[in-house]
This record gives structure tokens, sequence and C-alpha cells, in this order.
């Protein structure tokens, strides 16, 4: 296994080095820069700006110069935020959003896989009929408009929860079932299709000709079986929770790293975007690998391949 885990790591390298190269140089080229505001500078005060963020080198000194400090740990000042370094803000803001990624992964895996069992043990029937109905709408309304449906209907009508705002408990429900709603749909139906997939194997009509109760066979024998679709989606799903978080801390006002993404895209930060790139790319390829190696701790035959 730890062959395994150095030949991922390795691997990564390159990924992460052409993810890092895209990101800068389109960041270079598109419109605009890190100065240009409503109110304009003076071209010698401009001009000293540049060279003191090394701006006015070639682009391939910039991007040479970056890899340095990047390998050195190193994300660089900040433009917008001035007073902080793209280190210091992700700090700030990495565990707030990793809280809101993980927690939506976590309700929608007990979620999903919960309501894909009961759905497959009662198939065709109308429990199942109004389960797979409701993944099917969780997987056709997006994010960013599940969140403001779910502000305007238990926030503003209702008056149940606060529509804004992080760190109080009732705080957090809104954000994590708007990131989580689509992921349980997903996991639902993917148990749901592996479980009646594992009911009709031999082994299970083995356990049932022996007595045992559904519960039982259920615990013992399916439930590990149907996982595999659902532990290999997992990677996929923290990946996207990950990224979707970005929409969700911008409608819901969550101080996450999100918020800072797209202030930094808007204002041409370039370092803090950069930042951001590397960050979300480092957190997708350790997610997962973090599921390869569950997928073959749960498959012996993928642990001895």
């Amino acid at each position: 296994m730890s062959r395994f885990v150095l030949n991922r790591l390795f691997s990564a390298v390159p990924t992460l080095f052409i993810a890092i190269a895209i990101a800068f140089f389109m960041m270079r080229v598109a419109p605009g820069g890190p100065f240009d505001s409503d109110r304009q500078l003076a071209p010698a005060i401009e001009a000293n700006l540049r060279k003191a963020y090394h701006l006015d080198e070639p682009l391939y000194m910039q991007f040479g110069r970056y890899l340095v400090g990047l390998a050195q740990g190193d994300f660089g000042p900040s433009f917008k935020y001035q007073d902080f370094t793209v280190g210091q803000l992700i700090m700030k803001g990495l565990p707030i959003s990793l809280s809101l990624a993980l927690g939506s992964v976590l309700i929608a895996t007990t979620a999903g896989i919960l309501i894909g069992m009961i759905a497959a043990f009662r198939q065709n029937s109308r429990i199942d009929h109004v389960a797979m109905a409701g993944a099917m709408a969780g997987i056709a309304i997006p994010n960013f408009v599940m969140a403001p449906l779910l502000t305007l209907l238990l926030g503003v009508h209702l008056g149940w929860l606060p529509v804004g705002g992080w760190g109080k408990p009732e705080q957090v429900i809104l954000p994590l079932f708007a990131l989580a709603l689509p992921k349980i749909a997903y996991v639902a139906r993917l148990t749901r299709a592996s479980t009646i997939e594992v009911l009709r194997s031999n082994f299970i009509r083995t356990a049932r000709s022996k007595g045992l109760p559904n519960r039982l066979i259920l615990a013992r024998h399916a439930l590990k079986a149907s996982l595999m679709p659902v532990v290999s989606y997992l990677g996929p799903a923290t990946a996207s929770a990950i990224v979707s978080a970005v929409v969700i801390e911008s409608i819901f006002g969550i101080p996450g790293i999100g918020r800072y993404f797209v202030l930094g895209a808007l204002n041409r930060d370039y370092t803090l975007v950069m930042g951001m790139v590397v960050l979300y790319a480092a957190l997708i390829l350790l997610f997962n690998l973090l599921v390869d190696l569950l997928y073959g701790l749960l498959d012996p035959k993928v642990r001895f391949e």
C-alpha cells in the first residue's frame, strides 16, 4: 500500500503543475489587472507597484518566480487584502470551507445510503417511486437554484432558520443541506441500483435459504458489497462539494475560501486566485487518493491486485 501511495503522489505532481500553469497564464492574459479600478493611478505610481510585485517582468520569469515561492510554501502577498498574505487568508477560511464540504458529503452519504437501501428493499413500490422521483428532482436542480429556494421557503416565508452567517448551529443547517441535496440524490440512486443487483446474487439466495432475517442479510452480507459504487463516487462527490461550496458561501455570506476566490477573480488578485487554484487542485487529488485507499480496504480483490 505504501508503494501505491507513493506512486499516486508522484503521479499527482504533473497534474498539479498543469493546473497551476493553465491558471497562471489564463489569469495573466485576461483583460484588466490588479491595479485597474475606478480611480486611475498615476503612471509613475502604477509602474512602481508593478515593479514591486514583479509584474513588469516577462511571463516566464513571473511563472518561475511563483513556482520557486510555491515550493517553499509561499503563496505570495494578496493584492486586494494588503495586510495579509495568501497563506494567511487560506488558513483563515479553509477550516470553514472544509467543514461545510465534508459535512455535506457525510450527510449525503448517510441519507443517500438509507434512502437507496429502503427503495431497493421495496422495489417498484410507492416508496420506491417517490424516493427515485425525489432523487431525479435533486439531480436536476443545481445548487445555485436549490440554495435560494431553501432560503425563501425556510428562512424568509417560514422564518425557521437564518439565511446568512456562520458560527451558530442554526446558521449551518441551510448551507449544509443546500450543498448536500444533489449528492443525496446521486448516492440514493447508486445505492438502490447496486443493492438490487447484490440482492439477486447467489450468496444472498443462500443466506435467505438458511432462514436469516432480511435485517441480518442486509447488515452482514449485502451492505458491504452494495457500498462499492458509493465509495467510488465519494472522490468526485468530495471534489464537487469543495468546488460547489464557492457558490454556497457566496449565497449565504459564509467567510470561507470560496468568498476569497470570487473576490480575487473579480479584482484580478493574481496571487489570491492562484493560491485557491493550487489548494482546490491539491484537495481534489488528496481526496481521490483517500477514496482509492478506502476502496482497496473494502474490496480484497482490489487490494490483492
